[in-house]
């Protein structure tokens, strides 16, 4: 088969930094620092920010926001009647800033979709997606935009150096929604029902805290320890379901840092898929897994341009383990998956709501000797005219990982109707080697005019394209078909 590698490559860099708050977890020390802010003279405090934003790759506009949000994080730790002018602020606001090169330790799993705003003749615009590790080995996404020529050959837009969060909000809840994910994982205790059953049908995030302030407070409950586990159960629950908002015009400056307590250790592999409704509106989902240290926690982004995002977490039996990927339609009238529940084999699922999945069943099982560990999904089902064209991945000897590919059918897609017997694409001898040897993977890739444009990581440290065409592939498969 032929597959034509691509001289461009994306590498980490630790030069790029994201711009985080930083507060102390002691109160007083808070205290101390400003104490000692204010009682430096003025001409040194002008000399101090002036060096501060020297350090910068970026111009001075750039960093200005960031500093009076960091200043508001604090505000109310200073006395009313002080007056502070703009300098003090940003002087304040810098010293409660930290940076972290989010990329600096690997830069890998690439997923690409095709960019909401197609505004360039003769190329396609894409963003492209890819899970980021810095210091702690905490893991972010980060986004990049490219083009596709008529020729394949693709283009990147230069990286920003600066990385901004969004803000974050908390929504808020439908009752009955709220409810079914608490009963689904096993923390609708009687406790939560009670704090519950104080709400309205739609409530914020300030009035389930009011509720669980009001149960805690009461004198009734002998066991204060499972009272108070029950509690705090619904508020991480309701801290896992948010909206972040970037305000930035550069999509290159936007990360997703983890921002709840399941996503604490990191965002792993987001898989993105652009989604038409049946009404023929378009938005783009991204399954992908917050892990908090100890628990595993499947996740969605929603977004329809990639400024704004809602992060929800997936709830049911079907809803488990890592890799789940979203077909980009729905197949007779239901919502279509595709996961790993058993950590072995690929699995197809469906339902009515993309938030909760029940039924779900086996599609495949490890065959082939390079996918004899593990076999799963490399990103959401791509569309052509034969049906639903899946790469997947194989794990073999040496935990060595290798691209393999399934096609499905296109009206009832847990049937398989070809598949390779050998890899579509596996790491060469001088890609065996960097952060996590023998891997190579991808989160997605897209088809433009027949040729499949799959951005693939080879041993979690540089990212890389290849371009195949569909027929090949086809052409390789073995019939499945009875």
């Amino acid at each position: 088969m032929k597959v034509t590698k691509l001289p461009i490559q994306i590498l980490p860099s630790t030069r790029r930094m994201l711009l985080r708050p930083f507060i102390p977890g002691n109160p007083s020390h808070v205290d101390h620092i400003l104490l000692r802010i204010f009682t430096t003279g003025k001409a040194q405090r002008e000399k101090m920010l002036d060096s501060i934003f020297t350090r910068f790759d970026t111009g001075y506009e750039d960093i200005k926001p960031v500093f009076l949000e960091h200043f508001e994080n604090i505000k109310d730790r200073l006395p009313t009647n002080v007056p502070i002018d703009d300098n003090m602020k940003l002087l304040i606001g810098a010293y409660f800033t930290q940076q972290y090169a989010l990329e600096s330790t690997a830069l890998f799993n690439p997923s690409i979709v095709p960019h909401p705003i197609q505004d360039k003749e003769g190329v396609t615009k894409f963003i492209l997606s890819l899970r980021a590790i810095g210091e702690g080995h905490i893991s972010s996404i980060i986004f990049m935009e490219g083009i596709v020529d008529q020729d394949y050959n693709i283009t990147l837009k230069p990286n920003s150096p600066k990385i901004i969060e969004p803000k974050r909000k908390q929504h808020d809840y439908e009752k009955a929604l709220f409810t079914k994910r608490a009963n689904e994982l096993g923390i609708l205790t009687k406790h939560a029902l009670k704090a519950l059953d104080l709400l309205n049908d739609t409530f914020s995030f300030d009035e389930l805290n009011n509720a669980i302030s009001r149960i805690r407070s009461s004198n009734i409950y002998n066991d204060k320890t499972y009272v108070e586990e029950s509690l705090n159960a619904i508020r991480l629950l309701a801290l896992s379901n948010f909206t972040l908002q970037f305000s930035n015009n550069d999509i290159t400056t936007r990360a997703i840092y983890p921002a709840s307590p399941s996503q604490s250790n990191g965002l792993e592999d987001a898989r993105f898929v652009k989604f038409i409704d049946d009404d023929g509106t378009c938005k783009y989902y991204a399954t992908f897994t917050a892990f908090d240290g100890r628990t595993v926690m499947p996740e969605m982004l929603e977004t329809t341009d990639f400024s704004k995002f809602t992060v929800s977490t997936l709830n049911g039996p079907g809803a488990k383990n890592k890799g789940m990927a979203l077909f980009p339609r729905k197949i007779n009238g239901r919502y279509m998956m595709l996961g790993r529940q058993d950590n072995e084999s690929l699995y197809i699922m469906q339902s009515d709501n993309p938030y909760f999945w029940y039924d779900y069943k086996k599609l495949i099982n490890p065959t082939y000797y390079w996918e004899y560990i593990q076999i799963g999904n490399c990103g959401s089902p791509i569309e052509i005219d034969e049906g639903w064209l899946v790469i997947t991945h194989g794990v073999g000897p040496v935990r060595s990982y290798s691209l393999g590919a399934l096609l499905l059918d296109k009206n009832e897609p847990w049937r398989v109707i070809g598949r390779l017997d050998k890899p579509l694409l596996e790491a060469s001898k001088g890609e065996r080697f960097g952060y996590v040897p023998n891997v190579l993977y991808t989160c997605g890739a897209m088809v433009l005019d027949r040729t499949l444009i799959l951005p693939y990581a080879m041993s979690d440290i540089i990212t890389k394209f290849a371009t195949i065409n569909i027929d090949e592939i086809l052409n390789h498969m073995i019939s499945l078909k009875p």
